[in-house]
């Protein structure tokens, strides 16, 4: 954990300064520019930037109703689909998806619709009476929950939504998830995560117990036994290992654990900075870690993949906001062996370089190494191997490192659901996961009345 680096300098540069490197990476619209920019949207028939939303969202729809200046109706339109559709605004891969097939792309002005800031307008500007979904008739359901990251929340209020009572089991001491704890503080700031939770609470039916451990003092099989069904969005809690001599030493660890001591500090200059860091890796976790590590005021940071860059799951504007960042980026090299110093502290990292010999990759024998006190590993999460300890959660069906899902969600275990980053389809997407999540609720409510009715 973050303890391994106590022994680093705090930062130079007192709190207040500090936390003015992690403002609104991407500053919000203006009415006027939410105006101006509504008004691009050609409200396309069969929208492509709809159809390609991972949660449904009806895009075109929503900007209409900004340019009429009904933003409740299009926050309402936005939160039907997605009830986090705030966070989505802010994290969610826009460039990729919505924004990348939006038709303005291949006209002379040759940029889309900003569809995220558009979305993050009406949410944030709608004021609603009351929450602006009610409860359906109490059907006398209770459904348990295990994880209250996006998965977990957007299961949970659809299901408040149906008619069902939820209760939620969390590990840590605060709902959200990776929004929470895994997102860079420059992307969801002002404590948005935990506002995003309340506001969805208000729909009443929905309890959340924290510091409830599956695999600890939490089991599958009592909450099968007590509850009418079960939800798990677990994510992915483990960090993979590099299979390297040293991996354990004092300053090695995984990025996901920085982040989270980071976006939980009330006092950013408290924290342990490098004067040199690797982040190995090439998703935008790695990206995140990179970045902050440089605002936090290390001097040099080096991000390493073992392929090209055209090969990284971080999207090309992930990869500019690095380099805006003066992020040093390597490619086409491997970990080979973590170096230390007289003390067994990390001094640094040997690479070899990488070619492709065909479709394979293979290491060219060349090594070099580069300096650094500290080591990030972001090189993917694994579904934590304790979380499926007991009997009942050893016969959930594996694929690879996660669970695999019907068309609904289902587990091989009657009554047993999974969604999100755990189970086999998936993109690690806070998008993807909401959706995840909100399907699952429906399978839970179809297969539970099917049941009444049959009964």
């Amino acid at each position: 954990m973050i303890e391994s680096l106590s022994y680093l300098p705090h930062p130079t540069l007192p709190s207040e300064e500090l936390a003015g490197h992690f403002t609104d990476l991407a500053p919000p619209l203006t009415a006027r520019q939410a105006a101006i920019e509504s008004a691009r949207c050609l409200y396309c028939y069969d929208a492509p930037c709809s159809r390609i939303c991972p949660s449904e969202i009806d895009v075109a729809s929503f900007i209409r109703n900004i340019h009429d200046k009904n933003i409740n109706g299009a926050a309402a339109g936005i939160l039907k689909q997605n009830i986090l559709g705030g966070s989505c605004a802010r994290v969610c891969p826009t460039e990729i998806l919505c924004e990348d097939v939006c038709v303005r792309n291949h006209d002379a002005e040759g940029q889309p619709v900003k569809i995220g800031l558009l979305q993050r307008y009406a949410v944030d500007h709608a004021h609603f009476a009351a929450h602006p979904f009610k409860r359906a008739a109490a059907t006398g359901k209770t459904i348990a929950i295990v994880g209250a990251g996006p998965a977990g929340l957007s299961c949970a209020h659809r299901l408040a939504m149906l008619g069902h009572d939820v209760v939620i089991f969390e590990k840590e001491d605060k709902a959200g998830g990776l929004n929470e704890y895994g997102i860079a503080k420059y992307k969801l700031t002002d404590d948005f995560a935990q506002k995003e939770v309340a506001f969805l609470l208000d729909i009443g039916g929905i309890e959340i117990r924290c510091r409830q451990v599956l695999g600890e003092n939490l089991q599958l099989r009592d909450l099968h036994a007590q509850y009418d069904a079960v939800f798990l969005g677990l994510g992915l809690g483990a960090s993979r290992k590099l299979g390297l001599t040293g991996e354990d030493a004092p300053g090695l660890l995984a990025a996901v654990d920085y982040i989270a001591a980071l976006r939980q500090a009330d006092d950013l200059s408290s924290l342990p900075v490098p004067k040199r860091a690797i982040v190995i890796g090439a998703g935008n976790t790695a990206i995140d870690m990179a970045v902050q590590i440089q605002r936090m005021g290390a001097e040099e940071v080096t991000l390493v993949y073992r392929r090209g860059f055209d090969a990284m799951t971080a999207t090309h504007h992930e990869q500019d906001i690095a380099k805006a960042n003066q992020v040093r980026m390597l490619t086409w090299a491997q970990p080979q062996q973590v170096l230390l110093d007289a003390e067994g502290k990390v001094a640094g990292m040997r690479f070899e370089k990488t070619r492709l010999e065909g479709a394979r990759l293979a290491g060219t024998g060349e090594t070099f190494d580069v300096a650094a006190e500290t080591i990030f590993k972001a090189i993917g999460q694994s579904l934590a191997s304790d979380a499926l300890h007991d009997p009942m959660a050893a016969l959930l069906k594996r694929d690879g490192d996660k669970i695999a899902v019907d068309a609904g969600f289902r587990t091989v275990l009657p009554g047993i659901y999974a969604g999100g980053d755990c189970v086999v389809p998936g993109q690690d997407l806070t998008v993807q996961a909401v959706q995840h999540g909100k399907l699952a609720a429906l399978a839970i409510h179809h297969d539970l009345i099917f049941k009444v009715e049959a009964a």
